[in-house]
């Protein structure tokens, strides 16, 4: 059987309608595919739509695997995804083609190649404001990017998730927010009072018109789209290189440094890693044990500042009175108004 009519299968029909793979899985998988079919042909020296599921021997699949480490420089971590594309389609072809099972057998079990992971690069209460405090508020896209990096901390999102938000998962009377996550997989977080005024504010007051295309989007870049993941990816990174000069940002991943931090702050307010599981969207608790391995000495005594903050109201707080400029949000809105 040639292997394209399983991929056709896999793809059209197995993964968005009986595993009900998100879009971004598909695509994942697809560019992994294409790197796979290409090499395959190659191999083989024939064309790719003539390559048989016969072919799919553990040869092929290590030298693959060899290539993409050695030629192609990817890391082991990407290396895995590759593989686990090659898996999935593997579980497929053991479900509706029996006859081809040992070749399915013999895919699922390559193993995962280990790893070394990164130490996870999260920031204190002490650089968290002082990442907060360094967001000038007088430049007209200084509201928004001062409300998502409180949103960041406060809900541990993905900068993935915090792109995908539209406007009415926000509930400004619950102050709850819903995220679509891995999977297609809602969650429902508590946000803190500042957080939720913060971004009614935005909503009401600094979220510039969308295009008609974008117009249920929560954040809104400066082409009047939705802001996409890199350009989250952009922003935190800049406050971060801006108030904390010192820190070894060069292996911390800017995005996912306020959700580590987000996290260890749950931690150290005493939450189950249960509630911190459900809190980022993780679908397994070994994902969430890490945070285990951290050393988080004088929790209390720490977390006492931080508390107070989060917790304050956005009226009483002198930060937002002081350094908004009127005069500039009168001429952003007059400029919005003449388009």
């Amino acid at each position: 059987m040639k292997l394209s009519t399983c991929l056709h299968q896999f793809f059209d029909q197995y993964l968005p309608r009986i595993k009900g793979a998100s879009d971004e899985t598909i695509n994942s998988y697809r560019q992994s595919f294409t790197l796979f079919l290409k090499f395959a042909a190659a191999c083989q020296n024939q064309a790719v739509k003539d390559i048989q599921v016969k072919h799919l021997t553990t040869d092929l699949i290590f030298d693959f695997l060899n290539h993409l480490e050695e030629q192609r420089k990817n890391c082991p971590r990407i290396r895995n995804s590759r593989l686990a594309a090659l898996k999935s389609l593997a579980k497929m072809i053991r479900l509706m083609y029996p006859e081809y099972r040992k070749t399915a057998e013999m895919l699922l079990n390559i193993p995962q190649k280990r790893w070394q992971k990164p130490l996870i690069g999260f920031l204190t209460h002490d650089e968290v404001l002082k990442v907060f405090g360094s967001v000038d508020l007088k430049i007209k896209e200084g509201f928004r990017d001062y409300t998502l990096m409180h949103l960041l901390y406060d809900s541990g999102a993905r900068a993935s998730e915090l792109a995908a938000l539209k406007i009415d998962y926000f509930d400004p009377k619950k102050r709850t927010l819903a995220i679509l996550g891995k999977g297609n997989q809602y969650r429902q977080l508590q946000l803190w009072p500042k957080t939720a005024a913060l971004v009614e504010q935005y909503i009401k007051n600094y979220r510039p018109l969308p295009k008609p295309l974008y117009k249920d989007s929560l954040f809104i870049n400066q082409r009047k789209e939705s802001l996409t993941r890199h350009g989250i990816y952009q922003i935190c990174e800049k406050y971060l290189n801006k108030s904390l000069p010192g820190k070894k940002l060069k292996f911390i991943n800017p995005v996912h440094s306020f959700r580590h931090s987000c996290a260890v702050n749950m931690l150290m307010s005493g939450a189950s890693l249960t509630e911190i599981k459900n809190h980022l969207g993780h679908e397994k608790l070994g994902s969430t044990m890490v945070y285990l391995h951290l050393d988080l000495p004088k929790r209390r005594d720490v977390q006492k500042r931080f508390i107070e903050y989060t917790q304050s109201n956005l009226n009483n707080d002198p930060k937002i009175n002081e350094l908004i400029d009127w005069k500039n949000k009168e001429k952003t809105l007059n400029w919005l108004d003449s388009l």
